[in-house]
């Protein structure tokens, strides 16, 4: 399974070391979510993160960024909305309904399944599907290589999704709630806990 991380909402002082340590920890693929920020602000952060990285980001706002810094691609925050016009390189959505996801799949070289658990960066959203629905899905090869687990995804969570056939899991409020970007400076537990996610992950 793919190994991806989706960045906090809003940018933090330390978050360019963070960053560069899980890229060199293992990272497959950052998810640059910053909804609302200008553009400038994620400008910035990539001139502090090395090129090498690059080819492994991906953008959810601001989809000129892929092309002035070689990303990986861009991400559709929804099923059915169409990539810009003439863009041909990787494209990722979230899908929150099994029904779309066959549908998603077509448009997308890769479909964030969202929420699989109760979040654990957004308390009050839920899990959307029962474990039934999606031992079915999966043997309905809905679920499959192309579809990424997100949504409550720690160290419990991943054999489940493991299990179902999951492409890849999505890591954001199990990993960041282990650092006060408003309050501390070193960030060790959060490195050494994405070792066991890498792990877990294989």
């Amino acid at each position: 399974m793919k190994l991806v991380v989706m960045t906090q909402p809003t940018f933090f002082v330390e978050e360019d070391k963070i960053l560069t340590s899980l890229f060199d920890e293992g990272l497959d693929n950052l998810h640059l979510y910053k909804p609302g920020a200008s553009p400038m602000y994620s400008e910035r952060l990539l001139t502090l993160l090395s090129s090498e990285y690059y080819s492994s980001i991906t953008v959810h706002d601001n989809f000129y960024l892929r092309d002035e810094y070689k990303l990986h691609g861009i991400h559709i925050g929804d099923e059915t909305t169409p990539a810009p016009k003439g863009y041909k390189g990787h494209v990722s959505r979230t899908c929150t309904h099994l029904d779309l996801l066959k549908e998603a799949k077509r448009h997308a070289d890769y479909v964030l399944l969202k929420y699989i658990a109760d979040s654990q960066s957004e308390p009050a959203m839920k899990a959307s599907f029962t474990t039934e629905e999606l031992q079915e899905a999966s043997r309905r090869g809905l679920i499959d290589r192309h579809v990424y687990a997100l949504g409550g995804m720690n160290l419990d969570t991943i054999k489940m999704v493991r299990d179902l056939g999951f492409g890849g899991v999505v890591i954001s409020g199990d990993l960041w709630n282990r650092f006060d970007i408003h309050q501390q400076q070193d960030y060790q537990l959060l490195i050494d806990h994405f070792r066991k996610l890498a792990k877990a992950v294989g």
